[in-house]
């Protein structure tokens, strides 16, 4: 028997209806939240393509940025860390000014030409819409923390037009080795209603072409296996860069609005300086262009650099668009010695340094599938796992903890 009472089949029922209707809900909201944020940064980047005078607009907008949330925004100002916590030992409502100070910080810092992302901002505002519904719903504790994952899996699904990547990545980003099943149907349920609500109201994602992926063969799993550590190097290196630098600054400055007023100025100045336009903003065409033909080596280098000054020094917006632009680039680099073709090695880089950089190596071999094809499963799956193994367990979100530990950790609990 399936069940071994009727009461059990109809608890089921009962379960499943509720949250469907919790997920749909809560996907609906962050999939709306996700398009108007999206839109909102197409016109940012567009006006400061336009108007490239915008960007010695960076020192006041930091300063502005700064200032609004060390006046209003301390509560929120660890953004997808309090998330993370409040999953983790649940203490009080996310505030309801998370979603529109990061929302409009976010694009003020694309605007002005601060090397940041995306998801984190959405992913936050997904966390915010959750905690909304369970305020209006009274739920307990622990429906809170099964909502708040899904509400992290709809804002990350949303915004990269991955639901199934989106569902894990809830899973999977709270703690190292361990996925929460208890909140299966949620984060799919909300991840898949969010993306297509965000298709709905018209925004379309980024296509990326890999036109030919190579049979698996042992030349080519042994360049994945050498691109990996690569991969999982460079991401680490951006964790623990990201991480040192923000210490540095708060060092230095003790008045936090300064904070991102030096890091305007040593953004502007650089770009200026190098004629390097490419490494402002979210570089989507610089991402693109990795995946047709050959681009200077040092690209990885720079977008790298340009994005850890910008989010140290305490810009908002995301950390994994910039770890696409810098694992495409790497990828393409490394084109000129691995026995794998560019396209397929940028489109490896770009899901393997987000995975070891993240610690989230199953989301982000979905993440693959989804973007590129099932033909580059094989190869994602090993560059991704290498990737997460020679990554360490210090990554971007500080708040996520070590379940299971890696390599020689592993089964250390």
């Amino acid at each position: 028997m399936f069940f071994s009472t009727s009461a059990d089949f109809f608890a089921t029922v009962r379960y499943v209806c509720r949250w469907l209707a919790l997920s749909v809900l809560l996907g609906a909201l962050a999939g709306s939240a996700s398009a108007l944020f999206l839109v909102a940064l197409d016109w940012a980047t567009g006006t400061r393509v336009a108007h490239p005078w915008l960007l010695w607009g960076l020192p006041a907008a930091g300063f502005a940025t700064g200032w609004v949330y060390h006046r209003f925004g301390q509560p929120v100002a660890r953004g997808n860390n309090l998330l993370i916590d409040e999953i983790h030992d649940p203490k009080a409502l996310v505030p309801k000014r998370m979603a529109p100070l990061v929302l409009a910080a976010t694009v003020v810092t694309h605007l002005f030409g601060g090397s940041a992302g995306r998801e984190g901002t959405a992913v936050q505002m997904g966390g915010a819409l959750a905690d909304r519904v369970t305020h209006a719903f009274r739920l307990d504790r622990e429906h809170r923390r099964v909502l708040l994952m899904g509400g992290i899996a709809a804002g990350f699904s949303s915004v990269f037009g991955t639901p199934l990547a989106g569902a894990v990545f809830g899973l999977e980003v709270l703690a190292i080795g361990r996925l929460r099943y208890d909140a299966l149907l949620a984060c799919v349920a909300s991840a898949i209603v969010a993306d297509v609500v965000c298709r709905a109201w018209g925004v379309h994602h980024t296509v990326y072409a890999v036109p030919f992926v190579p049979a698996v063969s042992a030349a080519g799993l042994a360049a994945t296996v050498l691109a990996g550590i690569a991969f999982g190097a460079v991401g680490r290196l951006f964790a623990h860069a990201t991480h040192a630098l923000a210490a540095g600054f708060r060092r230095a400055i003790r008045y936090a609005p300064l904070q991102p007023v030096l890091g305007g100025v040593l953004v502007a100045a650089a770009a200026t300086a190098l004629n390097v336009p490419q490494y402002l903003g979210l570089g989507i065409p610089t991402i693109e262009a990795a995946f047709r033909g050959p681009l200077p080596v040092y690209d990885f280098a720079g977008k790298f650099a340009f994005t850890v000054v910008t989010l140290a020094s305490g810009f908002k917006g995301g950390e994994v668009t910039p770890l696409f632009y810098i694992g495409a680039t790497l990828g393409n680099a490394l084109g000129h010695v691995l026995a794998l073709p560019v396209p397929v090695l940028a489109a490896l880089g770009f899901v393997a340094v987000f995975a070891g950089a993240a610690n989230t190596p199953i989301a982000s071999t979905i993440m693959a599938i989804e973007l590129f094809g099932a033909d580059i499963g094989v190869y994602a799956i090993v560059a991704c796992v290498v990737a997460y193994l020679f990554s360490g367990h210090a990554g971007i979100y500080r708040a996520q903890r070590v379940a299971v530990g890696k390599g020689a950790q592993a089964g250390q609990e």
